[in-house]
């Protein structure tokens, strides 16, 4: 590619500094708007409507919130420390979690909830630490450090909009990217079989890697031939279609479901609790990755419904994700936040009623007091949970791709993101590196996630501060659970998921940037 030289260059000392940008806050600062809302946003539509509009948001989030204690639960029976009849606890408990937290997020109770249409459900940012602290600690150690994270978030949420800076596009694209990267080792595990398949002999055969192959092509088939509101659903029809193909292969195993109660409620602290300083650091530094995302899709939402989107509100929606933190910890389950792919749904339907998203809560509730639905989920094969989550864990990265394509790639911006990422690979590609190191370091050491998260933060402040800090962007938070939906600063004008080609002005033609 090749571009014409400046008409006139200067000599770099000789450039005027950048001014600051001239474009308004993403954040309002009008007290007014504090309670400002769209009317759509408290609209009624109606029983039946908001019952079928609510179950189109479950369906939309379904595969990405049994996700999360599927991927748990998995590593976990694999490392020793879980009996795989305890799986279907962890899907109940998620769902029943996931509504209430939900309900509270669109509805509001005092100063916890956004009251806008958001869903909520279990974030994949602290998969690979809770899998790291149940490995070392057992599970006992995951709840009492998902609880502490909670109470973090609650405490640190009027704060956080002060350090919305430290975590600019160019940090959690990075990050994004390395919370993709370091799942790929267990969607492999997934797709060769997993535990079952490597007691029997039959890891990594042809069957078990074709069911894989097959439920990630009928999913990248339906995203590209099937209708807007089928893609949304994409990975669950997979998951369906490849489950009833497993079944005739013998691979499907039905005595949990038979002997699983129709109705019936998780029991809070069943696997007890146990707070480990080192786990409990480790999850409150998840937790500030966790905010940032919540914090995108508050911006994301709000200009989905035209809502003006106050510090306030960012609180108080913040104050709800780490309510439901400390209720999943005490109910067996794990971190909460925003789903991103529920604003493609809001898109689609063109219904921006919260009250819609509070019908969805209602119906994951009524789905989490069903153990029979909870061991029906546990019960599919592995093969078939690798091909959803090669495209899950995929879709992770491409957002974290896509949040730092709004970066300027400099010489120095490039570091910020190939050394967190390098670090964060290490125990994902060597498991065993760290083993040596005392158990608290452990702990901290063998969570890819936490190492990049940390690095990302700190090369960020010491190469962009000062007189070298980008100003475009300043107060830019952007971070999805995946990609699909509105994104702040992102053009969407035809509401597909993808954004609309950038267009680069003049000036930042030919300058070495890469892009």
């Amino acid at each position: 590619m090749t571009t014409e030289p400046p008409s006139s260059p200067s000599p770099q000392s000789e450039q005027p500094r950048e001014q600051p940008s001239e474009q308004p806050s993403i954040v309002s600062t009008d007290p007014a708007d504090n309670n400002a809302m769209h009317p759509d946003v408290n609209a009624n539509p109606g029983f039946w409507q908001l019952l079928l509009l609510g179950f189109q948001h479950v369906l939309a989030c379904y595969a990405g919130a049994v996700a999360v204690p599927l991927f748990v639960g998995y590593a976990l029976v694999q490392a020793g420390k879980m009996d795989p009849s305890y799986i279907p606890h962890l899907i109940t408990a998620d769902l029943l979690v996931a509504g209430i937290a939900t309900i509270v997020q669109s509805i509001g109770v005092w100063r916890f909830g956004v009251r806008l249409p958001l869903i909520q459900g279990c974030t994949f940012s602290a998969a690979i630490p809770m899998v790291t602290i149940g490995s070392q600690y057992g599970l006992a150690a995951v709840y009492g450090s998902v609880i502490c994270s909670g109470i973090f978030i609650i405490l640190f949420a009027p704060l956080f909009s002060r350090l919305l800076r430290f975590f600019p596009p160019l940090v959690t694209g990075t990050v994004l990217l390395i919370i993709g990267l370091t799942l790929m080792p267990v969607a492999a595990d997934w797709v060769g079989g997993s535990t079952a398949a490597k007691a029997d002999g039959t890891f990594g055969s042809g069957r078990n890697i074709g069911i894989a192959m097959g439920v990630l092509l009928l999913i990248l088939l339906i995203e590209r031939f099937g209708p807007g509101w089928l893609a949304r659903i994409s990975v669950l029809v997979g998951m369906v279609v490849g489950f009833l193909v497993c079944i005739p292969l013998g691979m499907v195993n039905f005595d949990g479901i038979h002997h699983a109660n129709w109705v019936g409620v998780t029991r809070p602290v069943n696997f007890g609790l146990q707070f480990q300083p080192a786990a409990i650091i480790a999850m409150c530094i998840v937790s500030l990755v966790t905010m940032v995302e919540a914090t995108g899709d508050v911006l994301a939402i709000g200009e989905a419904t035209q809502t003006p989107i106050t510090k306030r509100r960012i609180a108080d929606a913040l104050r709800a994700d780490g309510f439901a933190t400390v209720l999943g910890g005490c109910m067996n389950t794990f971190q909460y936040t925003a789903f991103a792919q529920n604003i493609g749904v809001l898109s689609i339907t063109g219904v921006k009623s919260r009250y819609v998203t509070a019908s969805a809560g209602g119906i994951l509730i009524v789905l989490g007091l069903l153990p029979k639905a909870a061991e029906v989920i546990a019960a599919i094969p592995a093969p078939v949970l690798g091909g959803a989550g090669i495209a899950l864990f995929g879709t992770v990265a491409a957002s974290g791709v896509r949040t730092l394509s709004k970066v300027t790639f400099t010489n120095t911006n490039i570091w910020v993101v190939a050394v967190p990422t390098a670090l964060a690979l290490l125990p994902a590609v060597c498991p065993n590196l760290f083993s040596t190191m005392p158990a608290s370091l452990q702990t901290f050491l063998s969570s890819g996630i936490c190492i990049g998260a940390v690095a990302a933060i700190i090369l960020n402040l010491l190469f962009n501060t000062g007189r070298n800090a980008p100003t475009e962007q300043a107060g830019k938070p952007a971070a999805h659970d995946a990609p699909r939906g509105g994104e702040f600063g992102v053009d969407d004008a035809d509401d597909d998921g993808k954004g609309d080609e950038p267009e680069l002005p003049d000036s930042d033609r030919g300058r070495g940037q890469i892009y």
